[in-house]
């Protein structure tokens, strides 16, 4: 009986179904999304220990350094990035500068030790650099080892695209000086697999700032520090907080960012909530209508011999598996919307975003399914109160 009341119902019952649906999966592609997110930003600055700034925005110096997010940051007093650079207490240091871009890619300035990941890669293809006219390029980078490039400045107003040169790139191209692309990193799933990096020193030659020692002479805009201990990384961070700079771990930073995230998450997630109710009202509206067209259905089948309930369970029945079809259709629906999300998320970004399905994504469809086995119960309604008779004279 259940099944015959499915069929009556036709596009109605499929209109029903995708609309619970997509009212699940909103919910299910937001809380996917963003637990990708905050994995993927959490590998990335697993190889960034402890950041030494310029006094500033500590969420800024990690954005800049770890995610490659162009800003202009304030230089580090010469004195302080040297007294950095040889502090015993540093396992492994690496200055680093963001400050311009080819053809779309962030040109990034730093020492073969941070983009080896402390020794951990070596290119996949080609070599590392040895001159300070060599670079070499992130996994995802639209460049060819053999390409020789001409660096711009970044501006804030430029609009940098992987692979395509914007008319402000080419007006603020550093005339007369060619990058050779001599090498190619693996992937690391990061914001670095787009970029082109290059000595330090490089860098600052080619913005007209001398060197010496192998040691940019001017300061720096960050160093990432490696630690020899986690009892020097704490020495290390209040340290060079007091000696007029700015010392951070990143996943500090990450974390305040991910409370943020959280907080939008849930308000997102309530709204995904109160739109799926929404969806159960109008259809249980549509349920209780289609009971009531039914009235002559219903009253022959208590001529026959059902009794009230029987008649009420098949209406209830109809409505629960018309709001569990739709959220369990919602589950995969959802981790689908999320995983295109996330590809285009990480060709924007670099992140390498997996999203995945958690016990918490079934919170949702169970909600609404419970929702919807509530609110059948009104469906059912115009059935409790049939009066025989007056149906099958009607």
């Amino acid at each position: 009986m259940v099944w015959a009341d499915l069929r009556a119902m036709r596009l109605g019952g499929i209109i029903a179904v995708v609309l619970i649906a997509l009212a699940v999966a909103i919910a299910v592609a937001i809380g996917a999304q963003e637990r990708a997110v905050r994995q993927a930003s959490a590998r990335a600055a697993d190889d960034f220990p402890l950041i030494i700034g310029a006094p500033g925005s500590a969420s800024q110096l990690v954005l800049t350094s770890v995610f490659l997010r162009p800003e202009a940051l304030g230089l580090l007093p010469s004195a302080v990035t040297e007294k950095v650079l040889a502090d015993p207490r540093a396992a492994a240091t690496a200055p680093i500068a963001v400050a311009d871009v080819v053809r779309g890619h962030p040109l990034v300035g730093t020492t073969a030790a941070l983009v080896t990941r402390w020794g951990r890669l070596q290119p996949g293809e080609g070599r590392m650099f040895t001159a300070e006219d060599e670079a070499v390029v992130g996994a995802r980078a639209l460049l060819a080892v053999g390409d020789t490039v001409t660096p711009s400045h970044a501006t804030a107003a430029m609009s940098a695209v992987p692979g395509i040169v914007s008319p402000e790139e080419v007006q603020h191209r550093h005339e007369g000086t060619l990058l050779k692309i001599v090498g190619r990193m693996p992937a690391t799933g990061t914001a670095w697999d787009f970029a082109v990096m290059m000595p330090l020193e490089g860098l600052w030659e080619m913005h007209g700032h001398g060197h010496q020692a192998g040691h940019p002479t001017p300061g720096v805009p960050a160093i990432v520090v490696k630690p020899s201990g986690v009892a020097q990384a704490y020495q290390m961070r209040a340290d060079y907080r007091r000696d007029g700079a700015l010392a951070v771990f990143p996943a500090e930073i990450l974390t305040e960012l991910y409370l943020a995230m959280g907080d939008a998450r849930d308000l997102l997630l309530a709204a995904a909530l109160l739109n799926a109710l929404v969806v159960l009202l109008a259809i249980t509206l549509l349920l209780v209508t289609l009971a009531g067209l039914r009235r002559s259905r219903y009253a022959l089948l208590r001529a026959l011999g059902a009794t009230r309930m029987y008649v009420a369970l098949t209406v209830w029945l109809g409505a629960f598996i018309l709001c569990a079809l739709g959220a369990l259709l919602g589950v995969p629906l959802g981790l689908v919307a999320a995983r295109l999300l996330g590809l285009v998320l990480t060709a924007r970004s670099g992140l390498a975003l997996a999203p995945s399905l958690d016990a918490d994504d079934w919170l949702s469809p169970f909600a609404v399914a419970l929702a919807g086995s509530l609110l059948g119960l009104v469906a059912i309604w115009p059935v409790l109160r049939l009066r025989v008779g007056e149906a099958l004279r009607g």
